[in-house]
């Protein structure tokens, strides 16, 4: 049962991997890195994977430049062993990370860029992309903030979201949001 479930959940990772901009063989590894309850080799991840040694390779130093993995030694052995973290949060913090670093942070220069060379124009496209500059970097700071908030707040905090937005849903049933806005 518990290779199945691996199976399962390895190839599911692959796939989504692949959806979220890293091949199906590095969603692979990473698959069986976090599921494993101790660090593996390039080797035990070629047999358990049945990918080739310069295909692990390859995907080990994908996940080492995401910081995804990392790297250690073992007494006695002078194999790498890799190992995912063990904490959820700094998973999840580490990909935003990353993606804010490799997707928003270009952007945010190109756009920047669009809008120096605009001049202060106050024609459509200028605006459009003053508007998504700002959006942003709005959101930037908001992720900047959040990233400084120690895991156990922050998980609090999402979790008081959650419960406030219910509230203000439920809210929204008996008394709905145009009539509440005139009564402001």
């Amino acid at each position: 049962m518990r290779d199945a479930i691996e199976r399962e959940f390895v190839l599911h990772f692959g796939e989504m991997g692949s959806r979220w901009g890293i091949n199906r063989t590095v969603g692979q590894i990473f698959a069986v890195l976090f599921l494993s309850p101790e660090p593996l080799c390039a080797d035990a991840l070629c047999d358990r994977l049945g990918f080739s040694r310069s295909n692990v390779s390859m995907g080990l130093k994908e996940l080492q430049a995401w910081n995804l993995v990392r790297l250690q030694h073992l007494p006695g052995d002078r194999r790498d062993y890799f190992s995912a973290p063990q904490d959820m949060w700094a998973i999840v913090r580490t990909l935003i990370a990353e993606r804010k670093k490799r997707e928003i942070d270009p952007t945010l220069t190109k756009l920047r860029e669009l809008e120096f060379a605009a001049d202060g124009a106050d024609d459509h496209q200028s605006l459009r992309i003053r508007d998504l500059r700002e959006l942003i970097e709005t959101l930037t700071r908001f992720y900047e903030d959040m990233d400084r908030i120690e895991t156990e707040r922050l998980i609090a905090i999402l979790k008081t979201g959650s419960r406030l937005s219910k509230l203000v849903a439920a809210g929204a049933r008996v008394i709905p949001m145009n009539k509440r806005a005139e009564n402001l």
